[in-house]
């Protein structure tokens, strides 16, 4: 293995995700996952899941899925080419949703030890990446890292599995030498699933949606057949849904529950047709988020204290882990209103859901997962993150709701919103920019120590999160600073309880920032 073909195969690594550049279109972004490297990356995964079961590759059962992006046939059968060349059975479930893939490995009727989403979740339509899943969950970053090496490393592959016993035993389809993978179907299941937990959940016959009129808006990414194949057949009315055909240039607005242009169009569409209820999906079905009959967005902040007050009904005390850039009123609601307990955890669905199970493990009863962005992992739903299974709950409690005169915005009447929010992202210009990000905020650290009316908020596990004191400073609220997930960047997230706070505190953090000639400020 050559270090500069490592170094390629690594730089696709996003986290627990992989992603890189499927289509050509878009100046400076030249191709760098290709159905090439799907094969190595799919022969990467059949050796990593051989080491995890103890099985041959020829005695796997494996299954790939994927969202509606145009390149994601091609990646389909680069990842065939390396499942098919060592003998793997494999289903094609065409368009799913990243939940489903992973019910695949729980399903008695599938039982796969091993699934592939092809999906880059919301990033623009030339990207697309892949999921994996055993039945013990999504994989970890450490996971990923390992499959990119053993894709990178020939030599290693001969030597773990052996040379390919199916080499060249290829069929050919339009002229093209491919391994075909049998054809199967994954939605049916999980949507009966879905619907199923509805009609036991609300209690009211087989048509428990009756009368409710439901705005299902799916960017044109995967998430349409929650309305058609969830919400319809239980009786709600979703005529006045939105996007809901598979279309992988995302024509309409991104498919993304923190996208403003996305919840613009949702709100109005909801208030526009008068509906109950709006709901709001990524293109992989991953997260979601809502919005009331009014309009009112439910996400962010809004959609951990839904989630959170909907667990409350049968789990009181239970704790609920976070991403770190929830607000001291989303704290407020959920330990004081609600009676359960907050940890403010680290950016990284992985990282947050990671930290619930490890919760758990040490006999803290953790029943949660959410971060802000939409990912909601559910202990009774295997801690699988999968933005439907939160409609479902919210549709479940919006039914009851609705058979007693009342709204879903009731359930998070309470919790007030910050006075203004704000967040600036920060570039690193030099070359080592983690050494560089550590140093500003260890620095910071040391200042907000040393400066009036400031305090360092404690515990905290990511960043610097100051409170910022207004009889001290001027202005009352909190900022946090930190190093990017992936990218050379410092994201500021601020947060007042006074109209144009953030200004104030923006401005006490750039006489700090200004003294760093790396940041591009």
């Amino acid at each position: 293995m050559t270090t500069n073909k490592r170094e390629k195969y690594l730089k696709l690594q996003n986290g627990s995700d992989i992603r890189g550049v499927s289509l050509t279109g878009v100046p400076g972004e030249p191709l760098s996952l290709r159905e090439e490297e799907a094969k190595e990356i799919a022969i990467g995964f059949i050796i990593w899941l051989s080491d995890k079961l103890g099985k041959r590759p020829e005695d796997m059962t494996l299954a790939i899925g994927r969202d509606p992006r145009t390149s994601g046939p091609r990646l389909l059968d680069g990842l065939m080419d390396g499942f098919g060349e060592y003998g793997c059975k494999v289903y094609d479930f065409g368009y799913a949703s990243t939940p489903a893939m992973f019910m695949a490995t729980v399903f008695e009727d599938f039982a796969c030890d091993g699934t592939v989403m092809i999906t880059a979740s919301h990033l623009p339509y030339n990207r697309n990446g892949f999921k994996f899943f055993t039945r013990d969950g999504g994989l970890n970053k450490k996971d990923i890292t390992q499959i990119l090496e053993y894709a990178a490393d020939k030599d290693a592959q001969v030597a773990k599995i052996g040379e390919p016993p199916c080499a060249g035993m290829q069929t050919h389809r339009l002229g093209k030498l491919v391994f075909e993978a049998e054809k199967n179907d994954i939605m049916t299941p999980y949507c009966d699933f879905l619907r199923q937990l509805i009609i036991d959940g609300v209690g009211a016959g087989e048509r428990p949606l009756e009368g409710m009129k439901i705005v299902v808006d799916a960017g044109n990414g995967g998430g349409g057949f929650f309305a058609t194949r969830v919400l319809k057949p239980l009786g709600a009315d979703i005529s006045a849904s939105q996007f809901l055909e598979p279309d992988g240039m995302f024509m309409n607005h991104a498919p993304n529950p923190e996208d403003k242009e996305a919840i613009n169009a949702i709100s109005l569409q909801t208030v526009g047709s008068g509906a109950d209820l709006g709901l709001i999906f990524d293109t992989d079905v991953d997260r979601s988020a809502a919005v009331d009959s009014c309009g009112r967005e439910i996400a962010r902040n809004g959609i951990v204290a839904m989630a959170a007050a909907l667990v409350a009904e049968e789990h009181p005390g239970t704790t609920v882990v976070t991403d770190s850039i929830t607000s001291r009123q989303l704290t407020e609601f959920i330990e004081n209103r609600l009676g359960l307990k907050h940890f403010r955890y680290r950016r990284g669905y992985r990282n947050v859901i990671n930290k619930a199970v490890e919760l758990n493990e040490q006999g803290i009863d953790s029943q949660l997962a959410i971060e802000t962005s939409g990912h909601a992992a559910l202990k009774e739903n295997f801690f699988l993150d999968d933005g439907a299974y939160l409609a479902t709950k919210i549709v479940i409690k919006a039914a009851k709701l609705f058979r007693q005169g009342e709204k879903i915005d009731s359930v998070i009447a309470e919790l007030e919103d910050p006075a203004d929010e704000k967040e600036i992202r920060i570039p690193i210009v030099c070359e080592d920019f983690a050494g560089y990000g550590d140093k500003v905020l260890a620095d910071l650290a040391e200042y907000a120590k040393a400066t009036e009316g400031l305090s360092l908020e404690e515990p905290n596990y990511e960043g610097v999160r100051i409170n910022f004191d207004e009889a001290g400073c001027g202005v009352e609220g909190w900022c946090l600073l930190r190093k990017s997930l992936h990218d050379p960047l410092l994201p500021m997230n601020m947060a007042s309880d006074e109209k144009g706070g953030c200004e104030k505190i923006r401005k006490i953090m750039m006489d700090f920032l200004i003294g760093y000639d790396q940041l591009k400020l």
